[in-house]
């Protein structure tokens, strides 16, 4: 009776939910930049009551842990501002990671939340094009960066925050199709680049800058120490979860929530 009680606990899967967010401070960092004009301030009062709604229907799926996207370098000072906030001697930045993982966090009464990011690695010779002295072979991979043939291919949707508000921006990010669709975009233009004919510059460059990033983000991730009733948000730049949704799904660990079932 105890060996089957623990094959049943074995093989109970941890629920999670991915919530596939734009950046609300807009750093710009990624591919796909947003012009300042047609940028929104998460702080003003419409957005804020948003962001609220947006906690409490994330709430139902009753979170225990909760993961952003921050460095695990810095733990520690996300442990101290969050201490911060909840003696109210903190207030919220525009950055989504606090706006809706702080706020969630302290509704719920989680006392921590994990930060899971990383960055991938490049090979020696992605590195020597990079990063070293051949400054022809960088230039030449810049260029094709910045104008190769497969521009036109990118799966590119229009935002909708400033349009439509910040649910609909969410839900539009999380929409599985959307999600899948989004995975072509390291499968073109980069992808093919070849710095020697039927060479594989540009598949080396995308498995360090995308599918090594986000498998070590998993990795972090399967490092939490988790029991049978625990149910984990993750709250992540929506470009990620074209392999990190496509993770939990073929994991035998976890059982992914659609996200889009509590948007509504």
């Amino acid at each position: 009776m105890l060996f089957s009680v623990m094959l049943v606990a074995q093989s109970k899967k941890t629920e999670v939910m991915t919530l596939g967010t734009f950046h609300f401070n807009f750093p710009n960092l990624d591919v796909k930049q947003v012009n300042k004009k047609d940028q929104i301030d998460v702080l003003e009062p419409g957005f804020q009551q948003e962001i609220g709604l947006i906690v409490n229907k994330i709430a139902v799926f009753k979170p225990t842990i909760i993961v952003i996207e921050r460095q695990p370098s810095e733990q520690l000072r996300t442990d101290s501002i969050f201490v911060q906030y909840l003696r109210g001697n903190y207030q919220l930045k525009r950055n989504e990671e606090e706006q809706i993982g702080f706020r969630l966090a302290k509704s719920l009464g989680i006392k921590k939340l994990y930060c899971v990011d990383e960055w991938g690695n490049f090979n020696n010779r992605i590195d020597s094009i990079i990063f070293g002295k051949d400054s022809i072979a960088a230039a030449r991979f810049e260029n094709f960066f910045e104008n190769n043939p497969d521009s036109l291919k990118r799966f590119n949707i229009k935002p909708v925050f400033k349009t439509k508000g910040i649910i609909a921006a969410l839900q539009q990010a999380n929409d599985e199709m959307n999600i899948k669709k989004s995975l072509g975009d390291y499968l073109v233009g980069l992808f093919k680049y070849e710095s020697r004919e039927h060479d594989f510059t540009g598949v080396d460059f995308e498995t360090g800058r995308w599918f090594s990033r986000n498998l070590k983000i998993f990795r972090n991730i399967q490092r939490i120490n988790t029991g049978p009733s625990d149910r984990i948000l993750i709250i992540y730049g929506a470009g990620h979860l074209n392999l990190l949704n496509y993770f939990f799904d073929c994991s035998p660990e976890y059982s992914r929530i659609k996200t889009n079932d509590f948007l509504k």
